[in-house]
């Protein structure tokens, strides 16, 4: 569990609870600030400041941290419109300020993921260039010359002869 630091002493108390909130909430992730920075789209030095009491988190940031932790959103999103009145620096971190990335990992709740949307490009790109070989392999002429016919097998000719040949090598 982390040993987190007095919040400022010039922290009104509606920032104050929430940022104890979302300390409670990341310490029930079990995570670092290295791994929440990980699973959100928030760096480590963001987090910290968010969680000291340094910087107004930005409400998608307090949004992410509670369905991490499987918190009550609604109670999170409450606390932190009163913080945002509240709060001596004024408005949330701006988003120049963040760092702009996916995730890495998976979240507990399905949140989406680099290494999941990797796996997921990969494996659309392998059953595409399959469909194209076959599409391919089927588009070309077996023999320079040959032409295909598509008929059913074991179609009959005009003759109510069978098509199939004793020296036609195909099946």
């Amino acid at each position: 569990m982390t040993r987190w630091q007095p919040l400022p002493a010039t922290l009104p108390r509606e920032a104050r609870h929430l940022v104890e909130q979302l300390r409670v909430l990341k310490g029930r992730t079990g995570l670092s600030l290295a791994g929440l920075a990980r699973r959100t789209a928030y760096s480590k030095s963001s987090w910290q400041r968010y969680l000291s009491g340094d910087r107004m988190p930005p409400r998608a940031a307090a949004q992410v941290l509670c369905r991490l932790a499987g918190g009550d959103q609604a109670r999170v999103l409450a606390l932190w419109e009163l913080a945002e009145q509240a709060w001596p620096q004024g408005a949330p971190e701006p988003v120049a300020d963040l760092v702009a990335r996916p995730p890495e990992s998976a979240g507990p709740l399905g949140v989406s993921t680099g290494r999941g949307r990797w796996r997921i490009a990969a494996v659309a790109a392998s059953v595409l260039a399959a469909v194209l070989a076959a599409g391919l392999l089927w588009a070309l002429p077996r023999r320079a010359g040959d032409t295909v016919v598509a008929r059913p097998h074991g179609a009959l000719s005009r003759a109510g002869r069978s098509t199939r040949s004793s020296m036609n090598p195909c099946p």
